[in-house]
Protein backbone atom coordinates (compact mmCIF):
# COMPACT_ATOMS: atom_id res chain seq x y z
CA UNK A 1 0.00 0.00 0.00
CA UNK A 2 1.27 3.44 -0.92
CA UNK A 3 1.85 5.97 1.84
CA UNK A 4 2.12 9.74 1.76
CA UNK A 5 5.04 11.39 3.48
CA UNK A 6 4.15 13.18 6.68
CA UNK A 7 5.06 16.71 7.57
CA UNK A 8 7.13 15.37 10.45
CA UNK A 9 9.09 13.03 8.14
CA UNK A 10 9.91 15.91 5.79
CA UNK A 11 11.08 18.00 8.75
CA UNK A 12 13.25 15.12 9.93
CA UNK A 13 14.82 14.66 6.45
CA UNK A 14 15.74 18.33 6.56
CA UNK A 15 17.05 18.13 10.14
CA UNK A 16 19.40 15.31 9.15
CA UNK A 17 21.08 17.72 6.73
CA UNK A 18 21.91 20.39 9.29
CA UNK A 19 21.44 24.15 9.07
CA UNK A 20 24.45 24.89 6.82
CA UNK A 21 23.53 22.15 4.33
CA UNK A 22 19.88 23.28 4.27
CA UNK A 23 20.98 26.83 3.42
CA UNK A 24 23.28 25.52 0.67
CA UNK A 25 20.54 23.31 -0.83
CA UNK A 26 17.98 26.12 -0.82
CA UNK A 27 20.43 28.58 -2.40
CA UNK A 28 21.30 26.06 -5.12
CA UNK A 29 17.59 25.45 -5.75
CA UNK A 30 17.06 29.14 -6.50
CA UNK A 31 20.03 29.69 -8.79
CA UNK A 32 20.40 26.64 -10.99
CA UNK A 33 19.83 26.26 -14.68
CA UNK A 34 16.16 25.67 -15.43
CA UNK A 35 16.69 23.27 -18.33
CA UNK A 36 15.92 19.78 -17.03
CA UNK A 37 15.03 21.08 -13.56
CA UNK A 38 11.93 20.38 -11.50
CA UNK A 39 9.88 23.37 -10.33
CA UNK A 40 8.84 22.88 -6.69
CA UNK A 41 5.69 24.85 -5.87
CA UNK A 42 4.74 25.24 -2.20
CA UNK A 43 2.95 27.45 0.28
CA UNK A 44 5.19 29.85 2.18
CA UNK A 45 3.57 28.38 5.33
CA UNK A 46 5.28 25.07 4.44
CA UNK A 47 8.73 26.61 4.30
CA UNK A 48 9.93 24.16 6.98
CA UNK A 49 9.13 21.24 4.65
CA UNK A 50 10.89 22.47 1.52
CA UNK A 51 14.42 21.26 2.33
CA UNK A 52 13.11 17.76 3.10
CA UNK A 53 11.17 17.68 -0.18
CA UNK A 54 14.24 18.87 -2.08
CA UNK A 55 16.28 16.13 -0.44
CA UNK A 56 13.84 13.40 -1.52
CA UNK A 57 13.57 14.72 -5.07
CA UNK A 58 17.28 15.34 -5.57
CA UNK A 59 18.20 11.92 -4.19
CA UNK A 60 16.17 10.56 -7.11
CA UNK A 61 17.87 12.52 -9.86
CA UNK A 62 16.02 15.85 -9.82
CA UNK A 63 17.60 19.26 -9.90
CA UNK A 64 15.02 21.25 -7.97
CA UNK A 65 14.19 24.90 -8.63
CA UNK A 66 12.50 26.95 -5.88
CA UNK A 67 11.48 30.52 -6.69
CA UNK A 68 11.45 32.08 -3.24
CA UNK A 69 15.09 33.13 -3.16
CA UNK A 70 15.63 33.44 -6.89
CA UNK A 71 17.75 36.61 -7.18
CA UNK A 72 15.78 37.72 -10.24
CA UNK A 73 12.43 37.73 -8.43
CA UNK A 74 11.27 41.21 -7.45
CA UNK A 75 11.14 41.97 -3.72
CA UNK A 76 7.38 42.47 -3.91
CA UNK A 77 4.62 40.79 -5.88
CA UNK A 78 3.98 42.41 -9.23
CA UNK A 79 3.31 41.68 -12.90
CA UNK A 80 7.03 40.99 -13.22
CA UNK A 81 6.70 38.27 -10.56
CA UNK A 82 3.93 36.57 -12.53
CA UNK A 83 5.86 36.83 -15.80
CA UNK A 84 9.02 35.37 -14.24
CA UNK A 85 7.06 32.52 -12.64
CA UNK A 86 5.47 31.67 -15.98
CA UNK A 87 8.91 31.59 -17.59
CA UNK A 88 10.37 29.45 -14.80
CA UNK A 89 7.49 26.97 -14.98
CA UNK A 90 7.76 26.80 -18.78
CA UNK A 91 11.53 26.31 -18.76
CA UNK A 92 11.62 23.49 -16.20
CA UNK A 93 10.90 19.94 -17.32
CA UNK A 94 8.73 18.81 -14.39
CA UNK A 95 6.40 20.51 -11.91
CA UNK A 96 5.93 19.20 -8.35
CA UNK A 97 3.44 20.70 -5.95
CA UNK A 98 4.26 20.17 -2.29
CA UNK A 99 0.59 19.72 -1.38
CA UNK A 100 -0.61 20.33 2.15
CA UNK A 101 -3.55 21.87 3.94
CA UNK A 102 -1.64 25.18 3.66
CA UNK A 103 -1.62 24.98 -0.16
CA UNK A 104 -5.32 25.74 -0.22
CA UNK A 105 -4.80 29.07 1.53
CA UNK A 106 -1.97 30.16 -0.77
CA UNK A 107 -2.69 32.77 -3.40
CA UNK A 108 0.09 31.56 -5.68
CA UNK A 109 0.03 27.74 -5.42
CA UNK A 110 -3.26 27.18 -7.32
CA UNK A 111 -2.20 29.77 -9.91
CA UNK A 112 1.19 28.06 -10.44
CA UNK A 113 -0.51 24.68 -10.77
CA UNK A 114 -2.89 26.09 -13.38
CA UNK A 115 -0.01 27.62 -15.34
CA UNK A 116 1.90 24.31 -15.20
CA UNK A 117 -1.15 22.37 -16.33
CA UNK A 118 -1.61 24.64 -19.33
CA UNK A 119 2.06 24.54 -20.31
CA UNK A 120 3.08 21.00 -19.44
CA UNK A 121 -0.05 18.88 -19.25
CA UNK A 122 -0.75 16.36 -16.50
CA UNK A 123 1.98 13.80 -17.34
CA UNK A 124 4.71 16.23 -16.23
CA UNK A 125 2.99 17.29 -13.01
CA UNK A 126 2.93 15.45 -9.70
CA UNK A 127 1.65 16.28 -6.25
CA UNK A 128 3.94 15.58 -3.30
CA UNK A 129 1.42 15.29 -0.46
CA UNK A 130 2.64 16.22 3.02
CA UNK A 131 0.06 15.47 5.68
CA UNK A 132 -0.21 14.89 9.38
CA UNK A 133 -0.41 11.09 8.86
CA UNK A 134 0.69 8.83 6.02
CA UNK A 135 -2.90 8.12 4.97
CA UNK A 136 -4.43 11.58 5.56
CA UNK A 137 -5.99 13.11 2.46
CA UNK A 138 -7.23 16.39 4.00
CA UNK A 139 -4.85 18.27 1.67
CA UNK A 140 -6.77 16.85 -1.32
CA UNK A 141 -10.07 18.60 -0.65
CA UNK A 142 -9.96 20.39 -4.01
CA UNK A 143 -11.64 18.26 -6.65
CA UNK A 144 -9.15 19.16 -9.37
CA UNK A 145 -6.21 17.73 -7.43
CA UNK A 146 -7.56 14.31 -8.39
CA UNK A 147 -6.32 15.02 -11.93
CA UNK A 148 -2.69 14.67 -10.91
CA UNK A 149 -0.40 11.79 -10.02
CA UNK A 150 1.14 11.67 -6.55
CA UNK A 151 4.61 11.06 -5.18
CA UNK A 152 4.36 8.30 -2.58
CA UNK A 153 6.39 5.59 -0.84
CA UNK A 154 5.38 1.98 -1.28
CA UNK A 155 5.51 -1.29 -3.14
CA UNK A 156 5.71 -0.93 -6.92
CA UNK A 157 5.14 -3.91 -9.18
CA UNK A 158 8.43 -5.28 -10.48
CA UNK A 159 10.46 -4.01 -7.51
CA UNK A 160 11.57 -6.19 -4.62
CA UNK A 161 11.66 -3.41 -2.04
CA UNK A 162 9.49 -0.37 -1.38
CA UNK A 163 10.41 2.67 -3.47
CA UNK A 164 9.51 6.30 -4.03
CA UNK A 165 7.15 6.41 -6.98
CA UNK A 166 4.75 8.57 -8.90
CA UNK A 167 1.37 6.87 -8.74
CA UNK A 168 -1.79 7.34 -10.73
CA UNK A 169 -4.32 6.48 -8.02
CA UNK A 170 -7.20 6.41 -10.51
CA UNK A 171 -5.61 3.60 -12.56
CA UNK A 172 -3.48 2.10 -9.75
CA UNK A 173 -0.31 2.34 -11.84
CA UNK A 174 3.03 3.80 -10.93
CA UNK A 175 6.46 4.82 -12.18
CA UNK A 176 9.61 4.87 -10.12
CA UNK A 177 10.28 8.46 -9.01
CA UNK A 178 13.75 8.58 -10.60
CA UNK A 179 12.35 7.48 -13.96
CA UNK A 180 9.54 10.05 -13.80
CA UNK A 181 11.87 12.90 -12.81
CA UNK A 182 14.45 12.13 -15.50
CA UNK A 183 11.93 11.26 -18.20
CA UNK A 184 13.07 7.64 -18.69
Amino acid sequence: MAEYITREELRSYAAEMGTVEIARVRKAAASRSLAGSTFLSHSSKDDDLVAGAIRVLESHGAEVYVDEIDPEMPPYTSEKTAALLKTRIRDTSRFVLLASKNSKESKWVPWELGIADGMKGTPKIALFPASDSSYDKAWASWEYLGLYDRIVWGKLEGYQNEVWMVIDENNNTGTELRKWLTGY
